[in-house]
């Protein structure tokens, strides 16, 4: 099986002159090693996370942050395809972390709550679980405080059409910074192409997270991510959509926080209108009344010019039965 080891994971931009360090065939498995949002500076509760700790990475406006392995070339996928990506397995690589950056975070600017100010740093220890992995594990936080590990991608794209991102603030409906909790195993990620191969970029796994990721860091990890793509020839879709076993995901980085909810849910409407065909009458009570009908905020962070990511989840167990 194809890799792309750790060591590669050293992009903090989507941009399109980047040069593919793997090809692969449309259904092939492949395994990509990343590294922690962090760059690896965080290795103790004695590293801080300051700008003078995080040199080189902090000499940056925004500082360099969420380096992604990749690009991944995706032989036959051309400009105007839309790309199946299977996030078959996400595998922590290790312990995790968590940290108070001061002037970040939902706290940021408030004269109330002064924990901000002051940096900590807090390393979250993995277990291993029945698998013999961190998959599916424990984090545990402290001496009274553990749940499962629930890893996922934060940080996934193909490159844009003409702008150059960076993986820390960058978004759009090419991927991007979406910290978003479905991008885990066995979910099916869909997203438009620019490019022929697409160029697909990877990182910032999260052990686990709480939705909002308020304080702007979460359970920051490396791991291994086991993958494969599939193409749909000459098909665009309005928004970023997630298949997972059970409900269909539409997400949108916007603000404020509520045009992003309100446009998750239009183009989840269109999404099981169109091609489930379900009446569309229904289907707009339905998202009123039915009690497995999700909003999910999934990144609401205080850092620069990132937007806010919200989804909008339906369950499959009530789309029409073909």
């Amino acid at each position: 099986m194809q890799r792309i080891s750790r060591e590669k994971a050293i992009h903090y931009v989507f941009d399109h002159r980047s040069q593919p360090v793997l090809t692969v065939e449309p259904g092939e498995h492949f395994l990509v090693e990343t590294r922690d949002a962090l760059s690896g500076k965080i290795q103790s509760e004695k590293d801080l996370l300051t700008p003078e700790n995080m040199k080189p990475y902090s000499e940056y406006e925004p500082a360099l942050s969420n380096p992604l392995s990749g690009p991944v070339l995706v032989r036959g996928v051309e400009c105007g395809d839309l790309l199946a990506i299977y996030i078959d397995e996400v595998i922590p690589a290790g312990n995790g972390v968590t940290a108070i950056k001061p002037g970040q975070g939902g706290l940021c600017h408030s004269n109330r709550w002064s924990i901000h100010v002051d940096p900590i740093t807090r390393i979250i220890h993995h277990q291993v679980g029945p698998s013999g992995t961190f998959r599916d594990g424990k984090a545990v936080f402290s001496d009274t405080m553990s749940w499962d590990i629930q890893p996922f991608i934060g940080t996934i794209g193909v490159a844009p059409q003409i702008e150059v991102e960076t993986s820390a603030v960058g978004q759009g409906i090419w991927g991007g910074n979406w910290d978003c909790r479905d991008m885990c195993s066995e979910s099916i990620l869909f997203l438009n192409v620019y490019h022929d191969g697409a160029l697909l970029f990877i990182g910032d796994v999260h052990g686990s997270q709480g939705d909002g990721e308020w304080s702007g860091v979460a359970n920051e990890m490396a791991a291994d991510v086991l993958l494969r793509c599939e193409v749909i020839k000459r098909k665009k879709i309005p928004c970023p959509r997630i298949e997972k076993p059970g409900s269909l995901v539409c997400f949108v980085s916007d603000r404020p926080l509520e045009v992003a909810i309100e446009r998750a849910m239009e183009c989840l409407l269109e999404w099981i209108v169109d091609e489930y065909g379900m009446d569309p009458r229904e289907a707009y009570m339905l998202f009123s009344v039915c009690p497995d009908f999700r909003i999910n905020v999934y990144q609401m962070v205080k850092l620069g010019s990132i937007s806010y990511t919200a989804g909008a989840e339906f369950p499959k167990k009530y789309l029409p039965k073909n």
